[in-house]
């Protein structure tokens, strides 16, 4: 009796439909903790750099410092990646004007154009894997909730095959069904608040990238040098906060 109503009971127990929502739930489950900790590493790291990297912005003597450090290191952050197509940009409208369509208007218009498409670059990355684990909070309880009415299901037809509600007819199938139900629950809380913490992290991250872009904007399109030394309140702002 003590060994005969456990997790192996369960998994002796379960038809077909049981198996499969099982399986089920530790597949979404598995996908949601990879996604969880994928992202929860790349913005880690992302938070590290773009640190530096405005640090290294804020403190240069002009642009062509930044796109020397750009050049030599790279663009792996949001923001030197919004810097280094900002400062091409101008470069590439400089030499060879409108020459297209896209190219069209000023040289502010086209740097404006650029830093947009950037940004909506740097969203739709951002926001890449979280559609998996909304969708994983939102279903997995109703996956739960079937394997649970499915587990009832059999609870009553062993009732009415007996003809007696007695507990050892019942227990198993209502033992089956509380499991799947907690099944649910524990694959869509962790999905749930890992989608919720991604996305206040984005959104921290996307206003601040906002409004570097408007900055930038005004010193690359402008022509206005980078971090005068008579303009400490307008940069201050700006700089990452302290660890």
């Amino acid at each position: 009796m003590d060994t005969s109503l456990g997790f192996a009971h369960f998994l002796a127990q379960s038809d077909g439909v049981g198996k499969t929502l099982l399986v089920l739930l530790l597949a979404m489950s598995v996908l949601s903790w990879i996604i969880i900790a994928l992202k929860g590493l790349a913005q880690w790291s992302r938070q590290h750099r773009s640190a530096r990297f405005l640090d290294f912005f804020w403190n240069a003597s002009s642009l062509d410092a930044v796109q020397h450090e750009i050049s030599t290191h790279g663009a792996h952050d949001p923001f030197s990646h919004l810097t280094a197509h900002a400062m091409h940009a101008r470069q590439h409208h400089a030499r060879y004007g409108a020459a297209k369509l896209e190219e069209a208007g000023s040289a502010s218009d086209f740097v404006t154009r650029t830093i947009k498409k950037v940004l909506d670059e740097e969203t739709t990355r951002l926001e890449n894997g979280l559609t998996v684990l909304a969708t994983v909070g939102a279903t997995a309880p109703f996956v739960g909730l079937f394997g649970t009415v499915w587990g009832v299901y059999h609870a009553l037809v062993a009732i009415g095959m007996s003809g007696a509600g007695t507990l050892d007819k019942v227990a198993g199938p209502v033992g089956e069904a509380l499991i799947m139900t907690g099944l649910g629950l524990a694959v869509a809380i962790p999905a749930v608040v890992g989608y919720n913490v991604l996305v206040r992290a984005n959104r921290v991250t996307l206003s601040r990238l906002d409004a570097f872009a408007y900055e930038l904007h005004t010193f690359v399109a402008m022509g206005q040098p980078l971090a005068a030394a008579d303009e400490p309140a307008k940069v201050q702002p700006l700089r990452p906060a302290a660890a």
